[in-house]
């Protein structure tokens, strides 16, 4: 598998305006984390509120992506998850074609399979399709665990699963999978811990902060990439009222409001059920914003 699929990632939000995906704008933001320094984007994941747009909308955005950052060092991979193993696959492939470097495929949410059947729908995904394959492991979001052994099971049977997004919150989770399997990637899906996964042998991250700040999450990746571990703590040190904020209400709802005040969107637009922040909150995200230095467009 391509090694370089690693890195600083950034879980790209998706504009809208007025009702619709607001292509121009997600061009500008993508060319805007080229210019920072980030490794790979991430369109239509949970940040990119994959979860309310028609298949044919997260196609489009899959396809914008993978424009912007044609004939530039960035990868895309492309979230390309679902419930429904058919349609996982549907969106593997569409991904696939489209030149998307690897896909991102979240474990089966709702339907609440064994870790049996989570196995045959990664497997089918996988086979389905050559590029890499990220598993994305968020529980939280999910109701269900990829459970390590299944992990492990995927990474040795199937040549193209080469990492796993781990958002599970759990340091120990981090640490027995990269002392199991020393050759798995170990993708950090929670900004809080991005810098202790990495100093574990964390091999990036996939960062709803980068939203906002690509260059400093860069910067933390690379360091510790580098060796560099005190220059990477100071960074998220110096990100922890960022990183907390961004989660004082469900993702993607406070890094859209803190995209808006920093003038990076023109709307403040979500799809339903997700709404805007409570005004206490807004007045929160604010007064974290103005401790930042906020690139612009």
């Amino acid at each position: 598998m391509n090694p370089s699929i690693t890195g600083a990632m950034t879980a790209l939000v998706t504009p809208f305006k007025n009702g619709k995906v607001d292509h121009e704008r997600f061009a500008a933001l993508i060319e805007r984390q080229i210019r920072h320094g980030i490794d790979a984007v991430v369109p239509v994941g949970t940040t990119g509120e994959s979860a309310t747009l028609s298949h044919d909308e997260h196609k489009a955005c899959i396809e914008t992506a993978v424009a912007v950052c044609k004939g530039t060092p960035v990868k895309v991979v492309a979230g390309a998850g679902s419930n429904a193993t058919h349609e996982a696959i549907d969106l593997a492939l569409f991904a696939q074609k489209a030149g998307a470097d690897a896909i991102l495929s979240v474990c089966p949410y709702y339907n609440k399979p064994t870790q049996q059947g989570i196995y045959e729908h990664y497997k089918a995904i996988a086979e389905a399709v050559e590029i890499p394959v990220m598993l994305y492991n968020v529980p939280g979001r999910t109701g269900l665990d990829i459970a390590p052994e299944t992990v492990f099971r995927l990474f040795d049977d199937i040549p193209n699963i080469y990492a796993v997004k781990e958002a599970t919150g759990s340091m120990e989770r981090a640490l027995l999978l990269k002392a199991k399997r020393p050759d798995l990637a170990v993708i950090s899906g929670d900004d809080a811990i991005n810098y202790p996964i990495m100093a574990t042998g964390g091999e990036g991250c996939i960062s709803v902060t980068s939203n906002l700040l690509p260059n400093r999450i860069a910067h933390l990746v690379h360091s510790a990439q580098k060796g560099d571990f005190a220059g990477s703590k100071a960074v998220s040190d110096a990100l922890y009222d960022m990183n907390k904020v961004m989660f004082v209400e469900s993702n993607p709802i406070p890094v859209k409001a803190a995209m808006y005040l920093a003038g990076l969107i023109e709307t403040l637009e979500y799809r339903l059920p997700l709404v805007a922040p409570s005004s206490e909150n807004m007045r929160r995200i604010e007064a974290v914003l103005e401790q930042y230095d906020i690139p612009t467009l």
